[in-house]
């Protein structure tokens, strides 16, 4: 499926077929569900297809308002400052808003942003993890960390509980972490 000028959105395979994924969307992901796959644009121009980014690492998929909004800009920067802590448990970080690739740049440039930013302008891919509006109106901001193949494991949803998006998401990718070693 694809959306927008650059989005493409691969559908997950979930048994039943296309109800029981309309399903999903309608709830939305949740934890045991598998990530549904996307590609999208990153703030350097490169198209990121998030199944391409599993295997090797759990990837913590964060979906934000807005760039440069004081909330987004508090949680992209908390998230900026245990980017390497989340790379020593094997994580990724990806950020997702609606915003355009060039805000993206200048987000990321103005904050030291290590991590990729990616611009879902037409906000399919959003939808299809169910992501709620505030007020119909205010994208939502959730994070989901999804482990190496590919299932969400945990569903963070708050609009003013900022820093629980870093540190329950950290708690997570350890725990995964040391799975794995075990």
């Amino acid at each position: 499926m694809t959306l927008g000028l650059n989005a493409t959105i691969t559908p997950a395979v979930v048994p039943g077929g296309d109800i029981e994924r309309q399903e999903l969307m309608a709830r939305g992901i949740q934890v045991g569900d598998k990530a549904p796959d996307f590609t999208l644009p990153s703030q350097s121009g490169e198209q990121v297809r998030l199944h391409d980014r599993l295997g090797d690492r759990v990837v913590v998929l964060y979906f934000f308002p807005k760039d440069g909004t004081p909330g987004c800009t508090a949680e992209a920067c908390a998230f900026r400052d245990s980017h390497e802590v989340f790379a020593d448990a094997g994580a990724e970080v990806i950020g997702v808003s609606s915003d355009s690739v060039d805000s993206h740049v200048a987000f990321a440039d103005r904050h030291k942003l290590p991590f990729t930013l990616l611009s879902d302008s037409g906000g399919g891919v959003r939808k299809s993890y169910g992501v709620p509006a505030v007020l119909g109106l205010l994208p939502g901001r959730v994070t989901y960390v999804i482990d190496r193949q590919g299932t969400v494991r945990h569903v963070f949803n708050s609009m003013t509980r900022i820093n629980h998006h870093i540190s329950d998401a950290l708690d997570v990718v350890r725990r995964l972490q040391s799975e794995q070693g075990s």
